[in-house]
């Protein structure tokens, strides 16, 4: 794969380099490159599997995200094109293999955590339901449509997959009484299982709908993920759209809208709160019983990242409110440091990885959501020089000490780099435009 698209790598780079200094040039290729040269494995039936790097699994939100820098590319290169296909051909039939399941097996082999007591498969890694895993494969099959207009990849197992996820989502906007999702891990830290004491709370139905798990892969401590219920509605748009334009299936089309509206509604009245500062903010999850939690996590669905899942534009009032909330010492995961440079490492993190570690992926969102050209280049000039001499990103890193990392090979922070040095050299694509819809009625206790 790596020899295969060897020209199209080096063609891109050099754009770069004609761009930016030599040092970002340099880093950028080398994150460029190992995506296409490392994580790609053709399936028996020509569908492409995704590895998300140090571990041999395919995360459907991982295999999307990794694939963002060279989306951009896929208009001009039928080769990239055809790879972006075979991997969205791979996700969808994952969906319809267990659209619970939020990371696979590249063969029924049995590997992952086969032990958890939930409906597992040997085709599954890992069986922990989160709503973003189902809104990524539905983003990236957009995506590739939108920029290239092929519609091979949208038959019928995409409708198929599109109406599974509906229903999963209806099932769950009440989910103690209409789901039979379960979901235990033993001998764990507290976050890798719902069974635990002192944490979670039942859910009221709000029009939201719940998630297990959280982007991060943790568990959620109250059932309804703002982000990802803001990212579900975005994709039931594009599943509208889709429905409307390639598939001319009126079901679906009205499933997806009637869904939409419903999640739109229980956004709007459910998860503006009152931040610390007394500033209307959104929440990271609340329960439709008045749990709340204030907070924003580094993956990706976040906050943060509103304006880049297609939400809202970076001018949006109230996503600028929560920004600064997000960004200071309020957010418990944002932490400040200084390297030993000097330069001020303070960024977002997660309670996935150890407390003061920074994430390259939350930095980069924090660059990509902003039109201030001097925070880029801040931000830029941070991620070059906390790779530990390793010429790579990395899952997290100490925010006073870069040598100190988690995850050595990790596919998405390399891809989101990438994404970073495309927007600010004008090789990106056009951000998706926010989703129409109603203005949000005035905040409400959640």
């Amino acid at each position: 794969m790596a020899q295969t698209h060897s020209d199209f790598i080096h063609s891109v780079a050099e754009r770069v380099r004609s761009r930016t200094d030599e040092a970002t040039a340099a880093m950028f290729e080398r994150c460029f490159e190992n995506t296409l040269g490392t994580t790609l494995r053709e399936m028996p039936d020509g569908t492409l599997f995704m590895l998300t790097g140090d571990i041999p699994a395919m995360w459907l939100r991982d295999s999307t995200a990794q694939l963002g820098p060279y989306l951009h590319f896929a208009a001009e290169d039928q080769t990239i094109s055809d790879m972006i296909a075979a991997v969205s051909r791979r996700q969808i039939e994952y969906v319809l293999l267990d659209p619970y399941a939020n990371a696979f097996n590249a063969a029924p082999d049995g590997s992952g955590h086969q032990s958890d007591r939930t409906e597992q498969s040997p085709w599954i890694w890992e069986r922990k339901y989160e709503v973003d895993s189902l809104c990524y494969p539905v983003q990236l099959a957009h995506d590739l449509w939108a920029t290239t207009g092929r519609t091979d990849h949208l038959g019928d197992s995409f409708a198929r997959a599109a109406r599974a996820i509906i229903e999963l989502w209806r099932t769950e906007q009440d989910h103690e009484a209409h789901s039979t999702y379960r979901f235990e891990r033993f001998d764990c830290p507290p976050s890798d299982t719902l069974v635990r004491e002192g944490r979670g709370s039942e859910t009221a139905p709000t029009g939201l709908t719940w998630s297990a798990f959280r982007p991060s892969d943790d568990a959620c401590e109250y059932g309804y993920n703002v982000p990802g219920n803001m990212f579900a509605a975005v994709e039931l748009q594009h599943i509208e759209s889709i429905a409307i334009e390639v598939l001319h299936d009126e079901d679906l089309t009205a499933s997806a809208r009637d869904l939409r509206a419903d999640i739109e509604r229980g956004i709007a009245e459910h998860t503006v709160v009152t931040s610390p500062s007394g500033d209307d903010i959104y929440a990271y999850e609340v329960d439709g019983r008045g749990g709340i939690l204030l907070l924003d996590d580094a993956n990706v669905p976040s906050l943060l990242s509103l304006p880049l899942i297609g939400w809202c534009g970076t001018d949006d009032p109230l996503y600028l409110a929560t920004r600064r909330f997000i960004l200071s010492t309020a957010n418990p995961v944002f932490f400040t440091g200084t390297l030993a440079s000097g330069t001020d490492s303070s960024g977002l993190g997660s309670p996935h990885t150890p407390v003061d570690h920074v994430w390259p992926i939350g930095l980069c969102i924090e660059a990509l959501t902003t039109d201030d050209r001097a925070e880029k280049e801040r931000i830029l000039r941070l991620l070059l020089e906390t790779d530990a001499g390793t010429g790579l990103m990395h899952e997290s890193f100490l925010v006073t000490d870069p040598s100190v990392f988690t995850r050595e090979w990790f596919s998405w922070a390399n891809a989101m780099f990438c994404e970073l040095v495309l927007d600010m050299t004008g090789l990106a694509t056009p951000r998706r435009e926010p989703v129409r819809r109603e203005p949000l009625t005035e905040a409400r206790p959640a």
